[in-house]
């Protein structure tokens, strides 16, 4: 493991530091370091610093991700409070890659503006942008003005939707780039109208999803290419969570691994499960989906690093 103890930074530095407890799954072994910046500029001059020949990999808040059991060799880079800062000027709302997505809906809907779709989404806003999150119809892509990264090199650029080529949970983010924040455009609307559209979509969420379990929201992407729309005529034949029920796989188990009985596009730890136990029934599902319709499931959570060798 390279030696990074001279490293010039104002941040918090760990090595060997374990993630499952920064993951929402709850699993996964050590990172060989955990870099946790002060600010954008901390970061810069971290990256700057850093070898080209090491790892970088941007955490997150670890809400769409599996750390496998034997742990990531990187640097683990996780922006924390001094990137979760939310500013709106006009039609425009500027966040911080750590600011969850339901604080900047809710942030807007005060000021009248609607970023509604984000409310229920999962993670903050960094893995949003990264990976175009979108539902009820409405996408990151659909309001991105642009967002501020922290090269390899270190260099801050910005980029807009035409360098990032967003499209359903993909962008084409610059390798070993970290986002820092970034800047949507809004249509206006009566703020209190926006609070009670957002309330809905949070009772319609709890009654479908399990929210109260440990999951990482939706396991795969669904074969139409698109989120669902959460109209009355939305069309469920090539949903994830349909070919999953019509395989037979709602509820099916591997060790601590579940898929969800609420909603079978949810892989939750329904108690000790390992990362192995979660990879391993997620990859059991996509196989019986193709046994049972042909349709080859994509993964929507991220799986990263290596498993505990054997």
């Amino acid at each position: 493991m390279v030696d990074l103890t001279t490293a010039p930074i104002r941040g918090r530095l760990t090595a060997d530091r374990p993630l499952a407890d920064l993951t929402w799954l709850r699993v996964g072994g050590p990172a060989d370091w955990l870099f946790q910046p002060a600010d954008a500029e901390d970061l810069s001059a971290f990256l700057a610093w850093l070898d080209p020949n090491v790892t970088v990999f941007p955490m997150g808040v670890g809400s769409n991700l599996i750390v496998r059991d034997g742990g990531i060799r990187a640097v683990v880079i996780r922006l924390g409070r001094g990137f979760n800062g939310i500013g709106i000027r006009g039609d425009l709302v500027t966040a911080g890659a750590a600011a969850l997505d339901a604080h900047v809906a809710r942030k807007a809907a005060d000021a009248g503006l609607d970023l509604t779709f984000l409310r229920t989404i999962p993670g903050s806003i960094g893995g949003a942008v990264r990976m175009n999150a979108g539902c009820y119809g409405s996408y990151v892509a659909d309001h991105l003005v642009s967002a501020r990264v922290v090269l390899r090199d270190g260099t801050i650029a910005t980029l807009t939707p035409d360098h990032l080529n967003p499209r359903y949970r993909q962008t084409d983010l610059p390798e070993g780039a970290v986002l820092i924040d970034a800047t949507l455009r809004a249509g206006a609307g009566d703020s209190a109208e926006l609070h009670a559209r957002m309330a809905a979509q949070l009772r319609k969420r709890d009654e479908t999803q399990p929210t109260r379990d440990r999951s990482a929201g939706s396991t795969f992407r669904n074969p139409a290419g698109f989120s669902s729309t959460g109209r009355a005529d939305d069309v469920h034949d090539l949903k994830a969570w349909k070919v999953i029920d019509d395989a037979g796989m709602r509820g099916a188990r591997r060790g601590g691994a579940q898929m969800s009985e609420k909603h079978s596009n949810f892989l939750i730890n329904a108690g000790g499960a390992s990362a192995a136990d979660l990879e391993g029934l997620g990859e059991e599902v996509r196989k019986k989906v193709y046994d049972s319709s042909g349709i080859t499931l994509e993964w929507e959570i991220m799986r990263v690093g290596e498993p505990v060798a054997s």
